[in-house]
């Protein structure tokens, strides 16, 4: 079967998509990188340069509007890395065009965005894949074989430690808008978000949510990239969340992260499931540990700790992009996934807002 030919939106000559998205589908023999397309005809002529040296092919350069690449017909697939306020232009002409996609998490701005995405890809018939890539299959494996017994509750305590940089008191300037609600890359949206896949993926969906978001820290100082701090503007994006659960299968659940506290003396992640005969217990002190899309934290079953074999970001990118390839059979995290994690998402800051459980 001939390669998936990929034309790629956002693909510049670094960041995410350059150090970790491109190179781990180049790996991949089931596709080809056949075009690129960034803001400006210099940035996409650099990036189509170094992506032929990797490919040894030549790769075409676009710019500017994405309809470009979109419409070419050497390019089956499209994937899309750019700002998530930037996706809906970036991502619609791809749909228009009837081309297959890829879309960096958090999909759509909204849930409503989210949607139109999602019913314009149907009405073409198109496969979709979403960049939620932190999906364990060892946990689902342990809990389908019936280890535990049935799973009574469960509980997360994460941690988005300052140094990162992303939503408490010191916000790097190119997280800029993880301080500002509205942009698509609140804690709820990009750290609860890429863990509710994960979390769904293995436990099932949840049926209710009660929630409480705060803001702990009114103010950010934006810091440059030589560590001094830019300006000081206002927190709009809460640092705090905490939410409880009943899940469809009926148990009970409970996730409380918090942003901003220095990593020092504190324990990043603990997730625990507990089963009528068994517990499973994934926890990590790493910095980052909790952002399970990119770090694999250690499994103990029933105490005794489970040695898993590969992880890790490239590794589970790198499985996702295999499992599309393989068609209609693939597990990956497609825009109806996105969809059910979003309408999550809004129930947690609804819930919050009013101060009642929502039911999904």
């Amino acid at each position: 079967m001939s390669p998936i030919k990929v034309g790629f939106v956002g693909l510049s000559k670094s960041g995410w998509a350059a150090t970790i998205l491109a190179p781990t589908l180049a790996k991949n023999d089931k596709y080809s990188l056949v075009a690129v397309s960034t803001t400006s005809q210099e940035s996409a002529e650099a990036s189509a340069a170094k992506q032929k040296e990797t490919s040894g092919h030549t790769v075409k350069a676009y710019s500017g509007d994405t309809s470009h690449i979109a419409n070419d017909p050497d390019v089956d697939f499209v994937a899309v890395a750019v700002k998530s306020h930037l996706h809906r232009e970036a991502l619609m002409p791809a749909i228009e065009a009837g081309k297959d996609f890829f879309i960096e998490w958090p999909a759509g701005k909204n849930l409503k965005e989210t949607k139109e995405f999602a019913e314009a890809a149907h009405a073409k018939g198109l496969r979709t894949m979403v960049g939620l890539q932190g999906r364990h299959g060892a946990v689902k494996e342990i809990i389908e074989s019936g280890t535990i017994g049935r799973v009574l509750s469960t509980s997360i305590i994460a941690l988005a430690p300052r140094e990162l940089r992303y939503w408490g008191p010191e916000v790097s300037e190119k997280n800029l808008s993880t301080a500002i609600a509205g942009e698509g890359t609140s804690m709820s949206e990009i750290a609860i978000g890429h863990q509710l896949d994960v979390f769904t993926y293995i436990l099932g969906d949840f049926a209710s949510v009660s929630a409480t978001t705060a803001i702990m820290y009114p103010t950010a100082n934006i810091i440059g990239d030589d560590g001094t701090t830019v300006k000081t503007i206002e927190n709009t994006s809460a640092d705090h969340v905490a939410f409880t659960s009943i899940l469809k299968s009926g148990a009970v659940a409970s996730l409380s992260w918090r942003g901003g506290y220095p990593s020092k003396g504190r324990q990043q992640f603990v997730w625990e499931i507990d089963g009528e005969t068994g517990a499973i217990r994934m926890t990590d002190d790493q910095v980052a540990s909790a952002f399970v899309h990119i770090r694999d934290p250690k499994l103990y079953l029933n105490g005794e700790l489970v040695e898993v074999t590969g992880g890790g970001l490239a590794t589970n990118i790198a499985a996702r992009w295999e499992e599309f390839a393989k068609g209609s059979k693939g597990d990956y995290a497609t825009i109806d996934d996105a969809v059910r994690i979003r309408s999550v998402i809004e129930a947690i800051g609804l819930s919050s807002r009013e101060g009642r459980r929502v039911t999904l």
